[in-house]
Protein backbone atom coordinates (compact mmCIF):
# COMPACT_ATOMS: atom_id res chain seq x y z
CA UNK A 1 0.00 0.00 0.00
CA UNK A 2 1.44 3.20 -0.76
CA UNK A 3 0.20 6.71 0.35
CA UNK A 4 0.03 9.71 -1.83
CA UNK A 5 0.37 13.58 -1.37
CA UNK A 6 -0.84 16.47 -3.71
CA UNK A 7 1.67 17.86 -5.06
CA UNK A 8 0.15 21.50 -5.67
CA UNK A 9 -3.62 22.75 -5.35
CA UNK A 10 -5.81 22.07 -7.86
CA UNK A 11 -6.21 25.90 -8.42
CA UNK A 12 -6.09 25.14 -12.55
CA UNK A 13 -9.11 23.31 -11.79
CA UNK A 14 -11.85 25.23 -11.06
CA UNK A 15 -14.19 22.73 -11.03
CA UNK A 16 -12.58 19.82 -8.93
CA UNK A 17 -10.71 22.77 -6.32
CA UNK A 18 -14.08 23.21 -4.26
CA UNK A 19 -15.28 19.13 -4.83
CA UNK A 20 -11.34 17.67 -3.61
CA UNK A 21 -10.56 17.56 -0.02
CA UNK A 22 -7.13 18.17 -0.49
CA UNK A 23 -6.04 17.81 3.09
CA UNK A 24 -7.07 14.29 2.77
CA UNK A 25 -4.42 11.73 1.01
CA UNK A 26 -5.27 8.69 -0.96
CA UNK A 27 -4.40 5.06 -1.09
CA UNK A 28 -3.15 3.51 -4.31
CA UNK A 29 -2.94 -0.96 -4.88
CA UNK A 30 -1.13 -2.04 -8.07
CA UNK A 31 -2.98 -3.78 -10.91
CA UNK A 32 -1.56 -5.48 -13.72
CA UNK A 33 2.55 -3.99 -13.65
CA UNK A 34 2.86 -0.07 -13.92
CA UNK A 35 -1.28 1.17 -14.39
CA UNK A 36 -2.83 2.10 -10.83
CA UNK A 37 -6.29 2.66 -9.67
CA UNK A 38 -7.13 5.35 -7.26
CA UNK A 39 -10.06 6.93 -5.82
CA UNK A 40 -10.04 10.51 -4.97
CA UNK A 41 -12.39 12.15 -2.31
CA UNK A 42 -15.45 14.33 -3.45
CA UNK A 43 -18.50 15.23 -2.15
CA UNK A 44 -20.48 14.19 -4.94
CA UNK A 45 -18.93 10.72 -5.16
CA UNK A 46 -15.56 9.05 -5.91
CA UNK A 47 -13.79 8.89 -9.48
CA UNK A 48 -11.87 6.11 -10.76
CA UNK A 49 -8.33 7.66 -12.12
CA UNK A 50 -5.29 5.85 -13.59
CA UNK A 51 -1.92 6.18 -13.71
CA UNK A 52 -0.13 6.15 -16.96
CA UNK A 53 4.20 5.88 -17.57
CA UNK A 54 4.88 4.87 -14.37
CA UNK A 55 8.82 4.76 -13.63
CA UNK A 56 9.94 2.55 -11.18
CA UNK A 57 12.42 4.80 -9.89
CA UNK A 58 10.84 7.97 -10.53
CA UNK A 59 9.05 10.52 -7.48
CA UNK A 60 6.57 11.44 -9.42
CA UNK A 61 3.88 9.48 -11.48
CA UNK A 62 0.87 11.61 -13.81
CA UNK A 63 -2.84 10.35 -13.63
CA UNK A 64 -5.53 11.02 -15.59
CA UNK A 65 -10.03 10.17 -14.54
CA UNK A 66 -11.25 7.57 -16.37
CA UNK A 67 -14.47 9.99 -17.04
CA UNK A 68 -13.74 12.06 -20.11
CA UNK A 69 -14.20 15.29 -18.71
CA UNK A 70 -11.51 17.22 -21.20
CA UNK A 71 -9.57 18.42 -17.94
CA UNK A 72 -5.38 17.79 -17.89
CA UNK A 73 -3.46 15.40 -16.10
CA UNK A 74 -3.08 15.88 -12.08
CA UNK A 75 0.31 15.26 -10.56
CA UNK A 76 0.67 13.53 -7.71
CA UNK A 77 3.37 12.45 -5.92
CA UNK A 78 4.86 8.93 -5.07
CA UNK A 79 5.63 8.35 -0.89
CA UNK A 80 6.86 5.22 0.13
CA UNK A 81 5.37 5.76 3.76
CA UNK A 82 2.20 5.24 5.57
CA UNK A 83 2.06 8.22 7.14
CA UNK A 84 -0.82 10.74 6.48
CA UNK A 85 0.95 13.97 6.93
CA UNK A 86 4.33 14.90 6.33
CA UNK A 87 6.64 16.37 9.18
CA UNK A 88 6.61 19.74 9.47
CA UNK A 89 10.18 21.21 8.60
CA UNK A 90 12.65 23.01 11.68
CA UNK A 91 12.58 26.62 11.53
CA UNK A 92 16.00 27.59 10.48
CA UNK A 93 17.88 30.03 11.81
CA UNK A 94 20.64 32.25 10.96
CA UNK A 95 23.53 30.32 12.33
CA UNK A 96 22.27 27.01 10.88
CA UNK A 97 22.46 28.42 7.60
CA UNK A 98 26.04 29.67 8.05
CA UNK A 99 29.00 27.38 6.87
CA UNK A 100 32.44 28.59 7.21
CA UNK A 101 34.03 29.30 3.89
CA UNK A 102 36.02 26.03 2.56
CA UNK A 103 39.66 27.68 2.61
CA UNK A 104 38.95 27.99 6.28
CA UNK A 105 37.87 24.96 7.10
CA UNK A 106 40.80 22.69 4.79
CA UNK A 107 43.08 25.08 6.30
CA UNK A 108 41.92 24.22 9.78
CA UNK A 109 42.20 20.39 8.75
CA UNK A 110 45.38 21.36 7.75
CA UNK A 111 46.68 22.50 11.27
CA UNK A 112 44.90 19.58 12.84
CA UNK A 113 46.24 16.87 11.04
CA UNK A 114 49.57 18.59 11.27
CA UNK A 115 49.37 18.29 15.46
CA UNK A 116 47.72 14.34 14.98
CA UNK A 117 51.41 13.31 12.76
CA UNK A 118 53.43 15.05 14.99
CA UNK A 119 51.82 13.40 18.37
CA UNK A 120 51.80 9.80 16.92
CA UNK A 121 55.18 10.19 15.92
CA UNK A 122 56.28 11.31 19.53
CA UNK A 123 54.51 8.49 20.59
CA UNK A 124 55.94 5.99 18.26
CA UNK A 125 52.74 4.97 16.59
CA UNK A 126 54.33 4.76 13.03
CA UNK A 127 54.02 1.61 10.44
CA UNK A 128 57.70 1.56 9.70
CA UNK A 129 57.01 -0.65 6.37
CA UNK A 130 54.99 2.01 5.10
CA UNK A 131 57.41 4.33 6.07
CA UNK A 132 59.81 2.48 4.36
CA UNK A 133 58.03 2.24 1.06
CA UNK A 134 57.15 5.81 1.01
CA UNK A 135 60.45 6.49 1.46
CA UNK A 136 62.14 4.63 -1.69
CA UNK A 137 59.37 6.00 -3.49
CA UNK A 138 60.09 9.76 -2.50
CA UNK A 139 63.68 9.51 -2.37
CA UNK A 140 65.42 7.41 -5.26
CA UNK A 141 62.27 7.70 -7.46
CA UNK A 142 63.08 11.58 -7.75
CA UNK A 143 66.70 12.11 -7.86
CA UNK A 144 66.70 11.81 -11.70
CA UNK A 145 63.85 14.86 -11.96
CA UNK A 146 65.45 16.58 -8.67
CA UNK A 147 69.04 16.62 -10.19
CA UNK A 148 68.01 17.37 -14.17
CA UNK A 149 66.32 20.49 -12.64
CA UNK A 150 69.24 21.45 -10.88
CA UNK A 151 71.60 21.45 -13.09
CA UNK A 152 70.00 23.24 -15.75
CA UNK A 153 68.85 26.21 -13.73
CA UNK A 154 72.17 26.27 -12.13
CA UNK A 155 73.84 26.61 -15.79
CA UNK A 156 70.99 29.39 -16.78
CA UNK A 157 71.89 31.42 -13.54
CA UNK A 158 75.78 31.28 -14.32
CA UNK A 159 74.97 32.49 -17.43
CA UNK A 160 73.34 35.76 -15.95
CA UNK A 161 75.87 36.75 -13.84
CA UNK A 162 79.55 35.31 -14.77
CA UNK A 163 79.74 37.25 -17.73
CA UNK A 164 78.69 40.52 -15.21
CA UNK A 165 80.99 39.32 -13.44
CA UNK A 166 84.55 38.37 -15.61
CA UNK A 167 83.45 42.06 -16.84
CA UNK A 168 84.22 43.86 -13.59
CA UNK A 169 87.02 41.85 -13.15
CA UNK A 170 85.16 40.00 -9.82
CA UNK A 171 86.32 36.48 -11.12
CA UNK A 172 87.46 35.14 -7.54
CA UNK A 173 84.18 35.94 -6.32
CA UNK A 174 82.13 33.76 -9.10
CA UNK A 175 82.21 30.46 -7.09
CA UNK A 176 81.66 32.16 -3.89
CA UNK A 177 78.17 33.42 -5.33
CA UNK A 178 77.27 30.60 -6.70
CA UNK A 179 77.51 28.48 -3.32
CA UNK A 180 76.20 30.95 -1.49
CA UNK A 181 73.31 31.34 -3.60
CA UNK A 182 72.57 27.07 -4.23
CA UNK A 183 73.52 26.15 -0.43
CA UNK A 184 70.93 29.22 1.17
CA UNK A 185 68.11 29.64 -1.67
CA UNK A 186 68.61 27.60 -4.85
CA UNK A 187 68.80 24.10 -4.23
CA UNK A 188 65.97 24.01 -1.39
CA UNK A 189 63.38 25.72 -3.28
CA UNK A 190 63.94 24.06 -6.32
CA UNK A 191 64.23 20.56 -4.98
CA UNK A 192 60.93 21.15 -2.71
CA UNK A 193 59.50 22.22 -5.83
CA UNK A 194 59.86 19.53 -7.84
CA UNK A 195 58.88 17.16 -5.27
CA UNK A 196 56.01 19.60 -4.59
CA UNK A 197 54.50 18.71 -8.06
CA UNK A 198 55.68 15.19 -8.53
CA UNK A 199 55.46 13.66 -5.27
CA UNK A 200 51.98 16.06 -3.74
CA UNK A 201 49.99 15.26 -6.24
CA UNK A 202 50.97 11.73 -5.87
CA UNK A 203 49.47 12.02 -2.50
CA UNK A 204 46.60 14.40 -3.18
CA UNK A 205 45.51 11.58 -6.07
CA UNK A 206 46.03 8.84 -4.14
CA UNK A 207 44.66 9.52 -0.83
CA UNK A 208 41.47 11.61 -2.33
CA UNK A 209 40.51 8.59 -4.55
CA UNK A 210 40.56 6.44 -1.34
CA UNK A 211 38.13 9.04 0.02
CA UNK A 212 35.76 9.44 -2.16
CA UNK A 213 36.09 5.39 -2.94
CA UNK A 214 35.70 4.78 1.19
CA UNK A 215 38.38 3.10 1.61
CA UNK A 216 39.36 4.99 4.59
CA UNK A 217 35.96 4.24 6.41
CA UNK A 218 37.05 0.90 5.77
CA UNK A 219 40.25 1.06 7.26
CA UNK A 220 38.11 2.34 10.31
CA UNK A 221 36.02 -0.46 9.85
CA UNK A 222 39.46 -2.56 10.26
CA UNK A 223 40.52 -0.90 13.51
CA UNK A 224 43.22 0.79 11.64
CA UNK A 225 43.49 4.85 12.03
CA UNK A 226 44.16 6.56 8.02
CA UNK A 227 46.53 8.78 10.04
CA UNK A 228 48.59 6.03 11.59
CA UNK A 229 48.32 3.98 8.44
CA UNK A 230 48.79 6.68 5.51
CA UNK A 231 49.68 9.82 6.61
CA UNK A 232 52.20 10.09 9.40
CA UNK A 233 54.91 7.21 6.79
CA UNK A 234 54.07 10.05 4.18
CA UNK A 235 55.23 12.87 6.28
CA UNK A 236 58.29 10.97 7.74
CA UNK A 237 59.35 10.01 4.18
CA UNK A 238 58.98 13.61 2.69
CA UNK A 239 61.14 15.70 5.53
CA UNK A 240 64.00 12.46 5.46
CA UNK A 241 64.45 12.59 2.01
CA UNK A 242 64.24 16.32 0.78
CA UNK A 243 67.23 17.11 2.73
CA UNK A 244 69.13 14.50 1.15
CA UNK A 245 67.78 15.26 -2.15
CA UNK A 246 68.70 18.71 -1.67
CA UNK A 247 72.01 18.25 -0.93
CA UNK A 248 72.49 16.13 -3.99
CA UNK A 249 70.92 19.09 -6.11
CA UNK A 250 73.55 21.24 -4.26
CA UNK A 251 76.44 19.43 -5.20
CA UNK A 252 75.16 18.97 -9.20
CA UNK A 253 73.85 22.89 -9.40
CA UNK A 254 77.79 23.78 -8.70
CA UNK A 255 79.21 21.11 -10.54
CA UNK A 256 77.58 22.08 -13.81
CA UNK A 257 77.78 25.97 -13.35
CA UNK A 258 81.73 25.64 -12.70
CA UNK A 259 82.17 23.51 -16.30
CA UNK A 260 80.09 26.02 -17.40
CA UNK A 261 81.69 29.44 -16.61
CA UNK A 262 85.14 27.42 -17.28
CA UNK A 263 84.09 26.36 -20.85
CA UNK A 264 82.38 29.50 -22.15
CA UNK A 265 83.84 32.09 -20.00
CA UNK A 266 87.21 31.09 -19.11
CA UNK A 267 86.70 31.24 -15.41
CA UNK A 268 88.94 27.88 -13.66
CA UNK A 269 87.18 25.38 -12.09
CA UNK A 270 89.94 25.58 -9.29
CA UNK A 271 89.26 29.34 -8.70
CA UNK A 272 85.51 28.35 -8.36
CA UNK A 273 85.80 25.58 -5.83
CA UNK A 274 88.73 27.83 -4.28
CA UNK A 275 86.24 31.08 -3.39
CA UNK A 276 83.30 28.66 -2.94
CA UNK A 277 85.31 26.63 0.20
CA UNK A 278 86.34 30.27 1.74
CA UNK A 279 82.86 31.75 1.30
CA UNK A 280 80.70 28.70 2.57
CA UNK A 281 80.05 28.09 6.50
CA UNK A 282 79.07 25.17 8.62
CA UNK A 283 75.27 27.29 9.35
CA UNK A 284 74.97 27.74 4.91
CA UNK A 285 74.34 23.85 4.90
CA UNK A 286 72.34 23.54 8.65
CA UNK A 287 70.16 25.97 7.05
CA UNK A 288 69.82 24.73 3.94
CA UNK A 289 68.91 20.83 5.46
CA UNK A 290 66.34 22.88 8.02
CA UNK A 291 65.13 24.49 5.32
CA UNK A 292 64.10 21.46 2.89
CA UNK A 293 62.66 19.67 6.23
CA UNK A 294 60.48 22.05 6.93
CA UNK A 295 59.38 22.60 2.64
CA UNK A 296 58.95 18.81 3.02
CA UNK A 297 56.88 18.61 5.96
CA UNK A 298 54.73 21.39 4.30
CA UNK A 299 54.26 19.44 1.18
CA UNK A 300 53.34 16.06 3.08
CA UNK A 301 50.94 17.88 4.78
CA UNK A 302 48.79 19.49 2.87
CA UNK A 303 48.86 17.34 0.41
CA UNK A 304 47.75 14.70 2.15
CA UNK A 305 44.94 17.08 4.14
CA UNK A 306 43.95 18.23 0.90
CA UNK A 307 43.51 14.19 -0.01
CA UNK A 308 42.04 12.81 2.85
CA UNK A 309 39.26 16.00 2.61
CA UNK A 310 38.34 15.27 -0.85
CA UNK A 311 34.87 15.43 -1.96
CA UNK A 312 32.36 15.07 -5.01
CA UNK A 313 33.83 12.08 -6.93
CA UNK A 314 36.36 11.68 -9.95
CA UNK A 315 36.19 15.76 -10.44
CA UNK A 316 36.66 16.03 -7.07
CA UNK A 317 39.61 14.36 -6.86
CA UNK A 318 41.32 16.38 -9.86
CA UNK A 319 40.27 19.46 -7.89
CA UNK A 320 42.01 18.27 -4.56
CA UNK A 321 45.27 17.63 -6.82
CA UNK A 322 45.56 20.37 -8.26
CA UNK A 323 44.93 22.78 -4.76
CA UNK A 324 46.83 20.95 -3.46
CA UNK A 325 50.01 21.42 -5.29
CA UNK A 326 48.96 25.40 -5.92
CA UNK A 327 48.88 25.65 -1.67
CA UNK A 328 51.87 23.80 -1.20
CA UNK A 329 54.30 26.09 -3.67
CA UNK A 330 52.47 29.05 -1.91
CA UNK A 331 53.45 27.94 1.46
CA UNK A 332 57.06 26.88 0.49
CA UNK A 333 57.96 30.55 -0.65
CA UNK A 334 56.24 32.12 2.49
CA UNK A 335 58.30 29.75 4.69
CA UNK A 336 61.33 30.43 2.42
CA UNK A 337 60.87 34.16 3.15
CA UNK A 338 60.13 33.64 7.04
CA UNK A 339 62.69 31.30 7.04
CA UNK A 340 65.87 32.97 5.39
CA UNK A 341 64.88 36.28 7.78
CA UNK A 342 65.41 34.58 10.85
CA UNK A 343 68.30 32.55 9.80
CA UNK A 344 70.69 35.71 7.99
CA UNK A 345 69.69 39.20 9.88
CA UNK A 346 72.13 42.10 9.51
CA UNK A 347 75.03 42.49 7.55
CA UNK A 348 76.72 39.32 6.26
CA UNK A 349 80.53 39.00 5.90
CA UNK A 350 80.68 35.67 3.47
CA UNK A 351 82.38 37.49 0.69
CA UNK A 352 84.98 39.87 2.81
CA UNK A 353 87.56 36.88 1.92
CA UNK A 354 87.28 37.31 -1.50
Amino acid sequence: MTTLHLLQPFSSFPSRTKALESSKCTRITAQNGSVFAVSFRFHGGAHKCKFHNHHRYSTSIFATTTTDDGQPPVCVSDENTNTIHAPNPKPQTLLSKWSPPKFLWRGLSVVILAGQVIIRILKGRVHWRNTLQQLERVGPRSVGVCLLTSAFVGMAFTIQFVREFTKLGLNRSVGAVLALAFSRELSPVITSIVVAGRIGSAFAAELGTMQVSEQTDTLRVLGTNPVDYLVTPRVIATCVALPILTLMCFTIGMASSALLADSVYGVSVNIILDSAQRALRPWDIVSAMIKSQVFGGIIAVVSCSWGVTTLGGAKGVGEATTSAVVISLVCIFIADFALSYCFFQGAGDSLKTM
